[in-house]
Parts: structure tokens; C-alpha cells; sequence
């Protein structure tokens, strides 16, 4: 079973859209999407700075165009047994799941960010990667000092997000068997409380969606669970905002489902460095260009012999 999985934020990196404007009718699409939302993608794609594209609000729609460019190269999606997507990777996930249109994801993810970003902007917060040391032990240690475990990826690696001085508190005094700490460069304590101004705003704007329910196996990463109705996705893509993102669980539900290969969306090497160590043994592919397709290709013949 081949399952197709999209990154979040953070796996963006100055001029990563370049080569994935040259396919065909590409610069096309992400020039009707950057009037849709109002927001010129193909510049902060390929010319803008790490400062610049860190924006919350120009992260998220950045990151939902190159996934669905990606998606698109890869032929039709009956290949796939199943699609996920770290945080706003989601929305990538649930336009490839048919849950919603490209048009509404983007309009979507476009609310998304700036909501996030408003909210971001209220108190000086960050997040920072804890890697290795047991699960229990670290997050012990992070609501000791009142930080949220945001998102519990597997593998060893748990993201924290709070306050600036908790954040820095972290960096200082790491969890007890935890290899190091590092500082994330985001723009906000996401999934966290700090963010519950921007749940208000999203089920404003969910009530313009008209979701259809999916169309392959959608994985949540609120709990790992399979998702059958386009409501119940969209419910959980406005809660999630606030809530942690459980990566561990869905990489056991890709397990318990048989997964046998994987492929991650552009920007790809996040999820695919993930599933390396907790899905030992299964091929994988991330997209990181449009040279990568060939690779994808590859594995999809596999699953379609």
C-alpha cells in the first residue's frame, strides 16, 4: 500500500518553487491562485528570503501550492491507499483526498495563515525540536515548564511550543536522556493555546466549504485515525490549529493499514527522514524537485504492476 503524505510548515526554503514553475502550465496555475488569495506565490517561491517566506502568512499557501503542483505530476490518485499531512499539510492532504477543491483549500489555508499569524503576533512565542529521550519523560519535562508538546512526531523527535522564555528555559535545561534541543524558526507556539483566536475565525470560513467525504483512506493527525466524511475533516482542520499534532499515531496507522511505500510532497525530506527510522524498511520518495518524479514514478509502478 502506497501512501502519499505532505509536510508542514517549516519545510519551506528560499527559491524551493524555482524548478516546479518550469513544468508545463505550472506558472499558469500558481499565477490564478496568486490572484484568487492575493498573495504573489511564484515571487515568494522563488525570490524571496528565509525572513520573508518564515511569515506564517506566507508560509502556509506556499506550502499547500507546492504540494498540489507536486500532486499533480504524479498521475491518478487510485495509486495511493492513503494520504496525510503535517499540520498545514493537511489541507494539501484533503485536496488530494477530493475533501475539498484547490480553489477552497488555498482561499482555506490563505484565512489560515493570517489567522495564525494575528495570533502569533498577540505574544512573543516560538518552538523548538527536542530529539531523543523517552516520550514520557520528555513531555514530563515540557509542562514542567509549562510548554505544549505540539507535535509528538515519532522517531525520537518532539516539538515544543510556548513562550519565548520557554523556549529558552527548554534550550537551557533539555529533558533528561534527550540528545539536544534545537530552535525552530517559525513564527508562533502552534497547536497550542496560543493559538485559539485563529480556531474562531477558521470555523467562520469552514462554513463557506462545501466538503465532499474522501475519496482514499484520509489519516488524521489529530489521532491517527482514518476519516471517512469531508465534515469530519474539515472539523478537525479548524480544531487543529490549537490542538497537537500526533505524527507518531499516524505513522502506526500507515503500519496497521500495511504501508509499503511512501511518498512526501514537495517540499519533501521531513516526513520521509521520519518514516526512515519508525517505518523502517519502507521505500520512500520525497519530492524536493521535479527531478525526484522519476523516482515517485518508479515506486507508483510498483504498486500498479
Amino acid at each position: 500500500m502506497l501512501v502519499l503524505v505532505a509536510p508542514g510548515q517549516g519545510a519551506q526554503t528560499p527559491g524551493f518553487l524555482t524548478p516546479w514553475l518550469e513544468l508545463p502550465g505550472a506558472a499558469d496555475r500558481v499565477a490564478e491562485w496568486s490572484t484568487a488569495i492575493g498573495l504573489d506565490l511564484a515571487h515568494y517561491g522563488t525570490k524571496a528570503d528565509a525572513d520573508e517566506i518564515r511569515d506564517t502568512a506566507v508560509a502556509q499557501p506556499l506550502l499547500v501550492a507546492a504540494g498540489l503542483l507536486a500532486a499533480s505530476e504524479l498521475g491518478s490518485r487510485t495509486a495511493f491507499g492513503a494520504v496525510a499531512g503535517h499540520s498545514v499539510g493537511e489541507i494539501t492532504a484533503a485536496a488530494y483526498a477530493g475533501v475539498l477543491s484547490e480553489a477552497d483549500a488555498l482561499s482555506f489555508v490563505r484565512t489560515r495563515g493570517l489567522a495564525m499569524a494575528e495570533a502569533a503576533a498577540v505574544t512573543e512565542t516560538g518552538m523548538a525540536a527536542v530529539l531523543g529521550g523517552d516520550r514520557d519523560v520528555v513531555v514530563a519535562h515540557l509542562e514542567k515548564l509549562g510548554l505544549t508538546p505540539a507535535n509528538i512526531n515519532g522517531a525520537g523527535q518532539i516539538v515544543a511550543a510556548g513562550t519565548k522564555e520557554q523556549i529558552d528555559a527548554l534550550v537551557a535545561e533539555k529533558p533528561e536522556g534527550a540528545m539536544k534541543v534545537v530552535a525552530l524558526q517559525v513564527a508562533g507556539a502552534f497547536h497550542t493555546h496560543h493559538m485559539a483566536p485563529a480556531v474562531t475565525t477558521l470555523d467562520e470560513a469552514a462554513k463557506a466549504l462545501e466538503p465532499a467525504d474522501p475519496k482514499l483512506k484520509y489519516v488524521s493527525n489529530k489521532d491517527g485515525q482514518v476519516v471517512t466524511s469531508g465534515a469530519d475533516v474539515v472539523a478537525r482542520l479548524v480544531g487543529q490549529v490549537a490542538n497537537p499534532v500526533r505524527w507518531d499515531l499516524c505513522m502506526e496507522t500507515f503500519a496497521d493499514l500495511g504501508v509499503t511505500g511512501l511518498i512526501e510532497l514537495s517540499p519533501g525530506g521531513t516526513l520521509t527522514g521520519l518514516a526512515k527510522r519508525a517505518l523502517k524498511g519502507v521505500p520512500n520518495v520525497a519530492l524536493k524537485t521535479p527531478d525526484d518524479l522519476q523516482k515517485a514514478a518508479a515506486l507508483i509502478a510498483e504498486h500498479t504492476a
